[in-house]
């Protein structure tokens, strides 16, 4: 047993890991804000675990959280590709920030366990696909208002790094790969898919469905569900090398007008197609080389045919707690 902090644990995938380390008999504190999580999603386990309501850009929070912790699990940031474009000094101020943060308060009460959650938005488009850890870390145009994710994740991948061969006994880095699953937050291509796609029904009660995307639809993506997200990393919890990176998702790979149809035909509803300029500095294709992790005894267990159903149910029958449009 050990005394684990995960910060943004209130989060999508922060609370879905909150859970794992619970269930493997951990004590789990959270610090989250809850600007982007949600106490719901905890509600599980809030009996077994200590919520810390706090800023991780707020340096005496961020100590106070972690003093006391064998490990800390660093998720806090701002995702969501709306915000990156909306809102890029936000995504770099909570993504930098929150970063020295919390390498500073791990130092300060001699913390050496840390495992960071980065992106594949760091390699944005790869020179190969599938596409393995080694891959050029790049932030193409930086006038463009998306990099803020992904030049965040970068700066954070290196301070982990660079503090971890001083400072750290072990620091794990794990990159996720379009995880999805219910309540996995709104601003998101299968949640945005499965609220245009219901009230496209309810105003057209039969025939084909006119939907837009943005792009041409050919764009793939290797959409990797939550539960096979959590296998990931806590087999790299439990076997991954000091400053190792490694890639969690799936193999399975699907583009971007498919997954719409697939979305459809969960209603029985055709869809005709219309297509939208994409906005500039996404990636035509996306799909990791999880070898690495393989080796440490991860295998997916969730495809999507089985995944996405009950991701849409869940959107379609929680409207209500979506933010105001």
């Amino acid at each position: 047993m050990k005394r684990i902090l995960v910060t943004g644990g209130s989060g999508f995938i922060g609370s879905a890991l909150v859970q794992a380390l619970v269930r493997d008999g951990n004590r789990v504190r959270v610090l989250d804000d809850n600007s982007r999580g949600a106490p719901r999603r905890l509600k599980t386990v809030e009996k077994d675990i200590e919520f810390i309501a706090g800023d991780i850009r707020d340096a005496k929070a961020v100590e106070a959280a972690v003093r006391g912790m064998d490990e800390v699990h660093h998720l806090a940031y701002v995702n969501g590709t709306e915000f990156f474009y909306s809102a890029p000094e936000l995504v770099l101020d909570v993504g930098v920030k929150g970063m020295l943060n919390v390498v500073d308060a791990c130092r300060n009460a001699n913390v050496r366990s840390l495992v960071l959650a980065s992106s594949s938005e760091v390699y944005q488009t790869p020179p190969k696909t599938p596409t393995d850890e080694s891959a050029p870390l790049i932030v193409p145009d930086p006038t463009n208002a998306r990099y803020s994710y992904g030049g965040g994740k970068i700066i954070s991948e290196l301070i982990a790094i660079n503090y971890g061969r001083k400072f750290f006994d072990r620091v794990l880095i794990f990159r996720p790969h379009n995880v999805y699953g219910p309540d996995m937050g709104w601003e998101h291509v299968i949640p945005q898919f499965a609220r245009r796609l219901k009230k496209a029904a309810a105003q057209q009660p039969g025939g084909p469905l006119p939907f837009e995307i943005q792009g041409d639809g050919r764009q793939t993506r290797s959409f990797c569900h939550v539960d096979d997200l959590v296998r990931g990393v806590m087999a790299m919890r439990a076997k991954g090398e000091h400053l190792g990176i490694y890639h969690v998702g799936t193999t399975e790979e699907i583009s971007i007008a498919e997954l719409a149809r697939r979305v459809a035909a969960h209603v029985k509803r055709e869809i005709a197609l219309k297509f939208s300029p994409a906005p500039a500095g996404g990636t035509s294709r996306r799909c990791p080389d999880i070898t690495k992790l393989s080796k440490l005894g991860y295998a997916p267990q969730v495809p999507l045919a089985t995944g996405l159903p009950p991701t849409v149910d869940w959107y379609w029958a929680n409207e209500s707690l979506a933010p105001p449009a």
